[in-house]
C-alpha cells in the first residue's frame, strides 16, 4: 500500500517501497508518466527517485488532500517494467584513490576489481543529494564496500564512486564519503542546459575503462 503524505507546505511524498528494486522504480516511473499524462490542477513538477516520487504543487490553486486524492486512482495499477532505453557508455580512468583500499578490502586485484565494476550495466536510481549526483546500482556483491568513516570535504566533479551496493558519480565538487575508484571527464550537470542533468532515473549505463 502507498504511503501518501505531506513534504512540507508545498509537496506531497508517494512512497510505493523502502528497497532499492528495478520493479518498485517501474512503479514509480509508471506514476510519474501518468501524472504528467493527466496533470492535476496545480501540479508543477515531480521528482522521482528509488522508490518514491515527489510532487510539488502551488497552494493557491490546490492542497494536500486534493492531490492525494488525485494520485490515489493510479494506486493498484498493474506492475510496469521500466522502458528500455539506450545504455550511455561512460568513459571511467579507474585511477580513484580508494582503488587500490577495495581491492584489498574484498580480496581481488585492483584489475579484477576494475573487470567486475565495468562488467555490467546499471540502473540510474536516482538523481540528487547534490546537482547531477548519479546514483546506480546494483553493484556485483563481490565488491560492495561500506561508506568511508571519514566522509572528504572535497570529491572532484567527475568522480565515480562505489558504496554499499551502489555505484554513483559525483558531477559537482562537493563533499562526500564514497570509496573513489574512477572518474569521468563527462560534464554531468549544466545548470544553463534544460534539462541541467546528464541522467535521470531509468536510464542505463555502463563504465568503459580507457587508460
Amino acid at each position: 500500500m502507498w504511503r501518501i503524505a505531506p513534504a512540507g507546505d508545498r509537496a506531497l511524498l508517494i512512497t510505493i517501497g523502502t528497497v532499492i528494486d528495478p520493479a518498485l522504480l517501474g512503479q514509480v516511473l509508471a506514476l510519474d508518466r501518468a501524472l504528467q499524462d493527466q496533470r492535476p490542477r496545480g501540479l508543477l513538477s515531480t521528482v522521482p527517485a528509488y522508490a518514491s516520487l515527489l510532487c510539488r504543487f502551488d497552494p493557491g490553486v490546490t492542497d494536500v488532500a486534493r492531490l492525494a486524492d488525485a494520485v490515489r486512482q493510479f494506486e493498484g495499477a498493474e506492475e510496469v517494467s521500466i522502458p528500455s532505453t539506450p545504455v550511455v557508455e561512460i568513459p571511467t580512468r579507474y585511477d580513484g584513490p580508494d582503488l587500490p583500499e577495495v581491492a584489498l578490502k574484498t580480496l581481488l586485484t585492483p584489475a579484477g576489481l576494475i573487470e567486475l565494476h565495468a562488467g555490467r550495466e546499471y540502473l540510474v536510481y536516482c538523481v540528487g543529494f547534490a546537482p547531477g549526483f548519479t546514483y546506480c546500482g546494483a553493484l556485483p556483491d563481490e565488491i560492495a564496500v561500506p561508506r568511508l568513516a571519514s566522509p572528504r570535504l572535497r570529491v572532484p566533479a567527475g568522480s565515480i564512486g562505489i558504496a554499499g551496493r551502489q555505484t554513483g558519480i559525483y558531477a559537482v565538487e562537493s563533499p562526500g564519503g564514497w570509496n573513489l575508484i574512477g572518474r569521468t571527464a563527462l560534464r554531468l550537470f549544466d545548470p544553463s542546459a534544460d534539462p541541467s542533468t546528464r541522467f535521470k532515473p531509468g536510464d542505463r549505463l555502463r563504465f568503459v575503462p580507457i587508460p
